[in-house]
């Protein structure tokens, strides 16, 4: 026969694995149940995507049963991450599930549709928690926001262009929108924003022409046709130099010191001709 103390510690031998047993297949079955919201998840993004919309109302509804509101603002966001694929579908679908948004792995780039209305600063979260999670550099395009099903597949294609710029302008590792890509952003931003573009790039100058009947813009195209010859812009305006100067120096004032800079001058001459043709 088994001592007492035997039979008590046979006892909690027992229980101890049905503890561990029990809790085994509690983890697998919570495993079992985020696997298939995952996949829920992103073939209601796949289809967002692929699809046409047939039925908005079946969709929303196919989202609200995983809580996520299409009616409310979201960013859809590419990351592009050369591999590691099942990782990073792991973080993303995560990543979903906590901001009740949406997440799918598509071929070599991992798409999200999150809740929020700055896409530029959320593209940079990714990209830096992705490069974290994944152990190497995460791309990151995003474009939004967006509401209601119709416009999803419309920003996809966006924030697939914005990911292609980047990597194409050297920023690999980093995130952007379209809107912060300055004129590479209005080629490839699926609303083409010209007037967006200009307020940004070329705003105080054309506000100070309208408000004080200056010619400050009429300048800048004449000083960049030159190739920045103070003398040849004085000749070809019939003003003297120092009139050109004056002119020039008030511009830096509005657009900052930088605005010769090769970057920012060559989106300056951009909005000058931008703007040269909606008035023509």
């Amino acid at each position: 026969m088994l001592r007492a103390e035997d039979q008590v510690a046979d006892t909690d031998q027992r229980i101890l694995e049905r503890a561990a047993l029990v809790t085994a297949l509690l983890l697998l079955f919570r495993r079992s149940v985020a696997e298939a919201e995952g996949r829920v998840r992103g073939e209601l993004l796949d289809d967002l995507i692929s699809r046409p919309i047939g039925d908005p109302e079946a969709l929303a509804e196919r989202a609200r049963r995983v809580g996520v509101d299409l009616d409310a603002p979201h960013i859809v966001v590419v990351a592009r991450h050369g591999g590691h694929r099942d990782r990073a579908s792991f973080w993303a679908s995560s990543q979903a599930t906590l901001a009740h948004g949406l997440a799918d792995g598509r071929g070599e780039e991992t798409v999200l549709l999150l809740p929020g209305e700055a896409a530029g600063p959320l593209a940079r979260k990714v990209a830096a928690e992705l490069t974290i999670s994944l152990g190497t550099t995460a791309t990151v395009g995003a474009s939004g926001p967006v509401r209601g099903p119709a416009g999803v597949a419309a920003a996809h294609r966006e924030a697939q262009r914005c990911a292609d710029a980047l990597a194409a302008l050297g920023r690999t590792g980093d995130g952007a929108s379209a809107a912060e890509l300055g004129f590479v952003g209005l080629l490839v931003g699926d609303g083409r924003d010209v007037g967006g573009f200009l307020g940004a790039t070329l705003g105080p100058v054309l506000d100070y022409d309208t408000r004080r009947g200056t010619a400050l813009v009429h300048t800048l195209r004449a000083y960049f046709g030159s190739g920045g010859s103070l003398s040849r812009t004085a000749e070809s305006l019939h003003i003297h130099v120092n009139t050109v100067t004056q002119r020039l120096d008030r511009v830096g004032q509005l657009l900052g010191a930088d605005w010769q800079d090769p970057d920012r001058a060559l989106e300056i001459q951009l909005a000058l001709r931008l703007n040269q043709l909606s008035h023509d």
